[in-house]
């Protein structure tokens, strides 16, 4: 289950003085419960930045009353607070008593918080520029990561968020002295396992091919590779993607790099069987191939982003064996995709020349030239576009500089970004991050976020003893090569603040041997500020839990956050490799999401002991899920919940008056012991605005059977022909 805020009871007699106004006690607990995320920071925050304001010289433009003074927000109790005047503008003002380099402010509110506000900074107190600006704050705690030298920090009201007065109850500046260790560098170069090419680089196949000879059966190696072609037009290349191993083009469009040639992957190395094609990627090239087809045999957390492919494009495996999923965004496909023996498939935000046939569950959303709704026969699953969406990021070559492209948010999108011009978006220097090599220590990465720097993991496995901390508005955390990051001794993995626009894109965190509560948490539960102008995204980020080794976590990826997008992620409890076992690599649950209007677009979620999927959030929506239940179960009882046999694979909460969700499959084989039933796979609220569309189960052979498919609706699957059981729309 997901970490719930520990029960706060306030001490007695902390109170000085009586404020004018009411204050809950809700707000208070919030604000007692918000502090103790950043009065015990990260280790490596500490040593990268120290606590400057407490108790230092403050003054503000006024004071509500008697008993909220300026120096309530400077004393670290969080029972007293400064509160103003109920009137634009107003400001708080620390002195701290000698210049710093301010790193980062962190405004803990109480109920009156103000809407738009800045940072200021100043050497003199006369003189003052802005660090930081918003018009949309949200009240809470909020963690501002600036940068500046100043002995004046201020904060600056400019309009209030409620008919009070601005209300504080601290107000921190964190920085350093000059005893406060070496600021660290942006940029630099991208490390041993990072290949830059240009049409010029000698002997380009063979580069490709020594790789690949590494990567085309290492599953579960520690190799980790990125090949990046610079602009240009490549001929007679063959590329073949291994595990691991990412393949991009460093053009601001796809046109920019094109290949006379293919990039490939296929089943060679397996008999012909893609279904275990994981974790590799290529994004953002131009494909003419050889014989008019391209292959891309793939399956979960695999992914094909703003490619270009003049030609057709094969999604099976050589002689049409088995194959089990994957992911197109942002592409154009000139002639015809065809996925033959893929079970199931996801296609957003592109443009494709024609679409033939499927096996489960093809789900479209946004494609142009996409077939029509016609589930179950033949299984396709059209939506005219997607909801919300926000490409992945991406290096490109500005002239001979690097630089991080993040494309800008659309809505109701349909087609590629680029087809006419370039993407919309914001481009960040590779100045601006921090790049992560092999050897990076969590307390290293937390000072370089402290310090306002992104992340650009290059590929490798980073061991972390700490969690990493992204409190940072806008905050990018890259991964080139499926970087991958393992949490060791138990830690939660990354956490991210309930802040706008975080973007966690290209990597791999995989469960260490000691029970992580978490992998990944995104938001604080509780917090509800809203985030649709700016969404949170999680793209082409990936969980393993067992399989390289020893894993265990108990909640993969928890999401607090409002209107979080997930946009590609597989979350998969270990069915095979090292360290399996229905208790060796204990997971009981995938994802659970907490947060209001979270938008899923392709959610691959497997074998977890308990429920994949719960989401507890108001105004949910899934764009395509695929699921199958632990394969491993020793007997009925060790799945029983409660009087229900087995637990859903996507269950949507009973508080839960609003969720809708299109093209979802769950798929049972229960090969420790065959007799295993589950009442349904799908479970759901039956109320007018919980609505599902085209919903499958399958039981793969006869190992196991589904009752039902959603609650008790649903014919049940039977025998050992691996027969979809369908419903079209429910309720």
């Amino acid at each position: 289950m997901s970490p719930h805020a520990p029960d706060t009871v306030l001490p007695p007699g902390r109170r000085r003085f009586a404020p004018a106004r009411p204050v809950t006690v809700g707000a208070l607990v919030a604000a007692l419960v918000g502090a103790l995320l950043v009065l015990l920071p990260a280790p490596a925050a500490q040593a990268a930045a120290v606590l400057l304001s407490q108790g230092k010289p403050v003054t503000a433009s006024s004071q509500e009353n008697y008993g909220t003074p300026a120096s309530g927000a400077v004393d670290g109790d969080l029972t007293t607070r400064w509160s103003s005047a109920a009137s634009d503008p107003q400001w708080i003002r620390i002195d701290l008593g000698a210049p710093a380099a301010v790193s980062q402010v962190v405004l803990r509110w109480e109920t009156a918080y103000a809407k738009a506000y800045r940072i200021e900074l100043s050497t003199d107190g006369t003189s003052w520029s802005t660090a930081y600006s918003t018009a949309s704050g949200t009240g809470g705690t909020e963690t501002l990561n600036v940068s500046g030298t100043a002995r004046y920090v201020r904060m600056y009201g400019v309009s209030r968020a409620t008919q009070y007065g601005y209300s504080l109850w601290e107000f921190q500046v964190y920085g350093g002295t000059g005893d406060g260790g070496p600021t660290l560098p942006g940029g630099g170069d991208l490390g041993p396992n990072v290949h830059i090419i240009d049409p010029s680089t000698p002997d380009i196949q063979g580069k490709l091919d020594a790789v690949f000879k590494q990567q085309e059966s290492a599953q579960f190696g520690t190799g980790r590779q990125a090949f990046l072609f610079k602009p240009g037009t490549y001929n007679n290349i063959n590329a073949q993607i291994g595990f691991y191993t990412q393949i991009a083009g460093l053009g601001l469009r796809p046109d920019d790099t094109t290949f006379n040639g293919d990039v490939t992957v296929d089943a060679g190395w397996a008999g012909g069987n893609a279904t275990q094609n994981f974790w590799r990627s290529a994004e953002n090239l131009a494909l003419r191939p050889v014989s008019g087809t391209d292959r891309w045999a793939v399956a979960q957390a695999s992914s094909f982003r703003r490619m270009h492919v003049k030609g057709g494009l094969n999604l099976a495996p050589a002689g049409y064996g088995w194959a089990s999923g994957g992911y197109i965004a942002d592409s154009k496909v000139d002639g015809t995709v065809g996925p033959y023996s893929q079970q199931q498939w996801y296609t957003r935000d592109s443009s494709v020349g024609g679409w033939t046939n499927g096996v489960w569950n093809m789900t479209f959303s946004g494609v142009e030239g996409a077939p029509a709704t016609s589930f179950p026969a033949p299984p396709y699953t059209t939506l005219d576009t997607t909801p919300v969406s926000r490409e992945k990021p991406f290096l490109y070559l500005a002239g001979s500089e690097l630089k991080v492209f993040a494309p800008a948010k659309r809505t109701d999108a349909r087609g590629t970004t680029w087809a006419n011009g370039a993407t919309q978006g914001q481009s960040v220097p590779l100045s601006k991050f921090y790049v992560v090599k092999p050897g990076a220590t969590a307390a290293t990465l937390n000072a370089a976020l402290a310090q306002g720097l992104n992340l650009l993991f290059t590929p490798g496995i980073y061991h972390v003893d700490q969690t990493i901390q992204v409190n940072r508005p806008d905050t990018i955390v890259l991964g080139l090569g499926l970087a991958t990051i393992v949490p060791d001794n138990g830690v939660t993995a990354m956490k991210v603040a309930d802040v706008d626009g975080v973007r966690l894109a290209g990597f791999l965190v995989d469960a260490g041997p000691v029970n992580s509560p978490t992998l990944l948490e995104i938001g604080t539960p509780g917090t509800g500020a809203d985030h649709s102008a700016d969404p949170t995204t999680l793209q082409d980020v990936y969980f393993r839990i067992g399989g390289a080794g020893p894993g265990r976590a108990t909640t993969s990826l928890v999401v607090n956050s409002d209107d979080t997008i997930i946009d590609h992620t597989w979350v998969w409890r270990a069915d095979h490799g090292d360290g399996v076992g229905w208790e060796t690599n204990r997971a009981d649950y995938g994802v659970r999401v907490n947060g209001d209007d979270v938008l899923a677009t392709g959610l691959f979620v497997e074998h977890f002991n308990k429920y994949d999927v719960e989401w507890h959030g108001e105004r949910g929506r899934t764009v395509f899920f695929q699921n199958e239940k632990a394969y491993d179960a020793p007997d009925q009882a060790a799945v029983q919940n409660g009087t229900t046999k087995g637990y859903a694979a996507y269950k949507v909460d009973d508080s839960v008056t609003t969720h809708e969700a299109w093209g979802l499959g769950s798929y049972c084989n229960y090969t420790a012991d065959p007799s295993i039933r589950q009442d349904h796979g799908f479970e759901a609220p039956v109320k007018p605005g919980v609505r599902f569309h085209d919903v499958l189960v399958v039981s793969l052979g006869g190992n196991g059977q589904y009752e039902h498919v959603i609650n008790d609706t649903g014919p049940p699957t039977s025998g050992t022909s691996t027969v979809p059981s369908n419903v079209v729309s429910y309720p």
